[in-house]
């Protein structure tokens, strides 16, 4: 039978790669809803030519211009986000893919993972923010999160192939952004145009952003220590400018195991869309013979702070993941826009992160609070 797929945020760069691979497997999947922000034009699109049932719009304003392009469809059109929340549970789901960008994907998520759904996770900052909360919902439903980034799918196949053995240590490789080069004096005058020229990665403009300045990384640590419930101090960071290793574990006796590939998220989206089996998506293949060298070296956290931020946020715990993530969307909104610099991101995440209000055990309500709270600082300090 065909496996229904929800996609949170079809318009995206990983909701749009996702379709592919639905598009050249149509006699694997359907797709039974999608969602975007604010995007009705390609929203509109994508529901007709995937005979889409249900479409959600959560900018409530353009819902009616939507709903007109669609009329002449069997498409259900829908706004708002708890309508989105409402159909992830319906019994008609098979997978929902958390392709949402930021906080927002937190509370869809929770409602797919409460309806015990399997959730292609591709949206880190729920783990980010609630990763303690998120990964007791999941457990107490019987749901189950597959990893969608590419290096925590790597970790991911890795660890089938462990039979069980410890792990010693998870090595998350960075690629080092477009900014892997430059001094720390370039980089300060970079502008947002700059961040975005990504050297390997086809991505949404906030996550090739957040690779810039390794935020992204910083995220994908606290990522997995949830998602494979490894310590910190386990995870370690390497940078790996040719993007071919997308994360390696290390056994106790020295033994590490990789999983390579070329740079293409489809890879990662088809691996969790047909686990445990594997389906081709169009990608290129390594050459091996052409390959050439691989190199690595430790990351600058001089250069990139936001690296050093998120191990402190882990360590500490509690909420303070979730205000590092609030401060950096604002901070992240505010340089694309070109109202601050490059090392002003940083510098409002760690004074928002300096000034939390710290809840050692937050709740959910305590998650949006610290969100809300923390949002209102960083816009102060922009302002």
């Amino acid at each position: 039978m065909k496996r229904k797929i929800a996609i949170l945020g079809s318009t995206g760069s990983i909701g749009t790669q996702t379709l592919d691979v639905v598009r050249q497997h149509r006699d694997l999947f359907e797709v039974d809803m999608i969602s975007a922000g604010s995007n009705a034009g390609l929203l509109a699109e994508q529901a007709r030519e995937f005979d889409v049932n249900n479409v959600v719009i959560c900018n409530e304003s353009r819902y009616d211009a939507l709903a007109e392009s669609l009329k002449d469809t069997d498409s259900k059109v829908w706004a708002g986000v708890d309508s989105l929340c409402s159909l992830v549970r319906s019994a008609g789901v098979d997978i929902v893919v958390g392709a949402m960008v930021g906080f927002s994907g937190l509370r869809p998520t929770l409602a797919a993972l409460e309806a015990g759904k399997i959730v292609a996770l591709a949206n880190k900052e729920t783990l980010v923010a609630a990763g303690g909360l998120v990964t007791s919902v999941m457990r107490e439903h019987g749901a189950v999160i597959l990893p969608v980034d590419s290096e925590h799918s790597a970790i991911f196949q890795c660890l089938l192939g462990a039979n069980g053995n410890a792990v010693e240590k998870v090595h998350l490789t960075a690629s080092g952004g477009p900014f892997r080069t430059w001094s720390r004096q370039q980089i300060s005058g970079a502008t947002a145009a700059d961040a975005l020229k990504h050297p390997n990665w086809n991505m949404g403009s906030k996550v090739t952003i957040d690779s810039a300045t390794m935020m992204n990384k910083g995220f994908e640590v606290i990522e997995a220590r949830w998602l494979f419930n490894i310590a910190p101090s386990r995870i370690n960071v390497v940078v790996h400018p040719e993007s071919v290793i997308h994360s390696m574990v290390e056994f106790e006796d020295g033994a590490v195991i990789a999983q390579l590939g070329c740079p293409d998220m489809r890879e990662p989206i088809g691996f969790a869309l047909s686990f445990p089996g594997r389906i081709t998506v169009g990608n290129k293949k390594l050459d091996f013979a052409t390959l050439g060298a691989l190199h690595f070296e430790a990351p600058d956290t001089g250069r990139f702070p936001n690296l050093r931020l998120a191990y402190e946020a882990i360590e500490r715990g509690g909420n303070a993941p979730c205000a590092l993530n609030a401060a950096n969307e604002v901070a992240v909104a505010s340089y694309l826009k070109g109202q601050i610099g490059f090392y002003d991101i940083s510098r409002i995440n760690e004074k928002c992160l300096s000034g939390l209000n710290f809840v050692a055990e937050p709740t959910l309500e305590d998650i949006f609070e610290t969100n809300a709270e923390v949002v209102e600082i960083a816009n102060g300090c922009i302002n």
